[in-house]
């Protein structure tokens, strides 16, 4: 099939579908800018923050590493293994792409890849426009940057227990990532739980208690991913039928 080039159009839709993934990335957003406003950033380096990297999971290790006064190899990591998940993303968007695409345009589409755009985006036929995925990100990631500002405005203007009481959002937010596949698949629900376990152990025990917390969590992640990758493996049959 031919890669079609039509950029108004493909921009226009890119619009229309993306408005409504803004709206739910400005309630989300709000949340991560309370997380934010604990770490210390400004509303501008907030905004900044998220028109950079359009990432929940990613800014909210950042924001957690940065309040942990981490260093700069800390958050690198944690922000990497947080945000891995976009190259697996990136080479399935990889074989939907025309391969007269211009680099450019490839390198556009791959900074612009969020969980929400490339489900848009991988279910359009025939070849990804990256004109579809401009206009997706155009009417999206400005409320993401926005939301996280005016997060930061209200954790500074609002008492500490309204702050507070907002901040338990973020958590229902990724409650609400992994409680479907943890239902749906008995293994993510184990390793969800020893996750918890892990982590609060690791935060008590001696000795280890005195890492950084940042630390902590890249050491945890690493282990029990590479555990669960060992014990129990995904079969990529399976995996094929799960995903249909």
């Amino acid at each position: 099939m031919k890669q079609s080039y039509r950029k108004k159009e493909a921009f226009l839709l890119g619009l229309r579908h993306g408005f409504p993934i803004g709206l739910g990335y400005f309630a989300v957003a709000f949340s991560l800018g309370i997380a934010a406003h604990h770490a210390g950033l400004s509303a501008f380096q907030g905004f900044l923050a998220s028109l950079l990297e359009v990432a929940s999971a990613g800014e909210y290790a950042g924001f957690t590493a940065i309040a942990a006064n981490a260093t700069y190899l800390e958050l690198g990591i944690a922000t990497l293994i947080a945000n891995a998940r976009y190259l697996l993303m990136s080479f399935a968007l990889s074989q939907r792409i025309s391969p007269d695409l211009p680099l450019g345009h490839r390198c556009g589409m791959g900074f612009f890849i969020t969980d929400e755009i490339f489900g848009v985006t991988i279910a359009q036929p025939g070849f990804a426009n990256p004109f579809y995925v401009y206009g997706a990100a155009f009417a999206s990631i400005p409320l993401w940057a926005i939301g996280t500002s005016l997060g930061i405005i209200m954790g500074t203007l609002l008492p500490v227990q309204v702050v507070s009481a907002l901040s338990v959002s973020l958590y229902g937010m990724f409650l609400a990532i992994i409680i479907p596949p943890s239902r749906k698949n008995k293994v993510i629900g184990v390793l969800v739980v020893l996750s918890f376990l892990t982590s609060y152990l690791a935060s008590i025990l001696p000795y280890i208690s005195n890492i950084a917390e940042s630390t902590r969590i890249i050491i945890l992640t690493i282990l029990i991913a590479a555990i669960a990758a060992i014990v129990k493996p995904v079969e990529p049959k399976k995996e094929e039928e799960e995903h249909a």
